[in-house]
């Protein structure tokens, strides 16, 4: 395994690391956001409303 860190930059691979999974959560909150099922700011208020527009 200390072979691994004599090829890369401990610094720069643990800052791309946490870069990268920062915008993987990032990506990862607004597809949720983005679906009506799993939108949890306007998600509960909204959904009620839908089903009764339909019921009629």
């Amino acid at each position: 395994m200390w072979r691994i860190w004599l090829l890369f930059d401990p610094r720069r691979a643990l800052v791309a690391l946490a870069v990268f999974l920062f915008t993987l959560a990032l990506l990862i909150h607004f597809i949720l956001l983005s679906s009506p099922r799993y939108n949890w700011i306007d998600g509960a208020q909204a959904t009620p409303a839908a089903a009764s527009a339909a019921a009629p």
